[in-house]
């Protein structure tokens, strides 16, 4: 495992490492959560997000009733306001946005065409369905601050992982997610020069610690120690950093999930490039999902920041060293016997040799020659099979 340092001038000052993103997949599910998060939904540190949703988690409850024992409530004097009484409760309770859709999907009403109707209207048709509908237990989460709030309507065996839970599982391998421990915000890769700058500002812009009122989303990488593993066509260092991202949902907006990986850079609008050996776990919030997270989960992601990088190292070498065509017609066999059309094992071919520099011999480039051309495909159903194909050939090389 090599460290490698660019310097910008100044004697001892480390500004990045040069990376080849042209190689491996890219990825873009944290540029997603990055264009989509409002400024009160971004973090700054582990600490301060895990604050927020710790201090949610405090203020709410968790009880099981009877859907038909729900009564709506709305006030003629202001038609935007609609409000629920639960049973066992005297004050009024305020369905969120979410918590709303997912009581009129238990009706079977739209709840689109409900929002759009006036709070009585809207109010005198969602009680319809609820008395009328078969009465069901349901699970709410209620959550108190200043008002009362429904947060969620679930099954009753919905099994509720608290997002203050994941956030703290994070940090026991991450700290503060800013630098204290290997695990931080990522850095920014300058298209310009092809240098990966670690040394980033954690600011509103540059985060990738995300929390709504309905779910999480967290980055991390290992990016001040990148690992060599094997010679770019020029003969510098093949760089990666280890990263994972993280969610979930505590009201039932999604599952639970973690994603680890290598990778070789990450863009100013938080796309990943350069990604290779990317795993992901995912667990429904099912009844057993809490004894899920607790032996499955929160153990893979410990495991994978403790883990040493050689296997990964070692899968590289052997891809590289794996020689499994000599000539054009070897070339062509051995894509033709894997399923790939004459068009596309041209189009891999003719990328592996302006990329490389040579034409494929190794599993290593043939894989690589797959990964580019899958960036290609707009369909991503063509996409992801490509992806799988070039994996499955990596790891019987390796």
């Amino acid at each position: 495992m090599t460290q490698v340092e660019v310097l910008d001038g100044e004697p001892g000052r480390s500004v990045g490492y040069k990376v080849d993103v042209t190689r491996g997949d890219s990825i873009s599910r944290v540029s997603s959560e990055w264009l989509s998060r409002p400024d009160d939904e971004r973090y700054l540190s582990l600490s301060d997000l895990f604050g927020a949703v710790r201090g949610r988690a405090e203020r709410s409850r968790t009880r099981t009733l009877e859907s038909a024992a729900i009564r709506v409530e709305a006030s003629r004097d202001d038609a935007e306001r609609l409000s629920l009484m639960l049973p066992g409760s005297d004050r009024p309770v305020a369905p969120t946005h979410w918590s709303f859709g997912q009581l009129a999907s238990l009706v079977g009403a739209p709840a689109a065409y409900l929002r759009q109707l006036p709070a009585p209207l809207a109010g005198i048709n969602l009680q319809y369905g609820l008395t009328s509908h078969r009465a069901e237990q349901v699970k709410t989460l209620e959550a108190e601050d200043g008002r009362v709030e429904l947060r969620a309507v679930t099954g009753p065996d919905y099994g509720r992982i608290f997002d203050h839970e994941l956030v703290s599982a994070v940090q026991r391998i991450a700290g503060n997610g800013t630098g204290d421990t290997r695990w931080k915000v990522p850095g920014v890769l300058d298209w310009s020069t092809g240098i990966y700058n670690p040394h980033v500002d954690v600011t509103r812009n540059t985060t990738t610690l995300y929390a709504s009122d309905r779910d999480i989303f967290l980055f991390l990488v290992d990016d001040l120690n990148p690992i060599e593993a094997g010679k770019l066509p020029d003969g510098s260092p093949d760089l990666f950093f280890r990263g994972f991202y993280c969610w979930n949902s505590e009201v039932g907006a999604r599952t639970l999930g973690i994603a680890s990986f290598y990778l070789r850079a990450v863009c100013q609008n938080r796309n990943l490039w350069g990604v290779e050996d990317f795993q992901e776990i995912s667990i429904r919030h099912s009844k057993y999902a809490a004894s899920r997270f607790a032996h499955e989960a929160a153990p893979a992601l410990t495991r994978f920041a403790d883990s040493s990088p050689m296997p990964f190292v070692n899968g590289i070498k052997a891809a590289r060293e794996r020689i499994v065509a000599r000539s054009d017609e070897d070339r062509v066999e051995f894509l033709r016997k894997r399923g790939f059309s004459r068009a596309d094992t041209t189009r891999i071919v003719d990328t592996v040799l302006a990329e490389e520099g040579h034409p494929p011999t190794s599993v290593f480039d043939f894989v690589q020659g797959i990964t580019a051309l899958a960036r290609r495909k707009t369909n991503q159903d063509a996409r992801l099979d490509l992806e799988g194909r070039a994996k499955k050939l990596f790891d019987r090389a390796s």
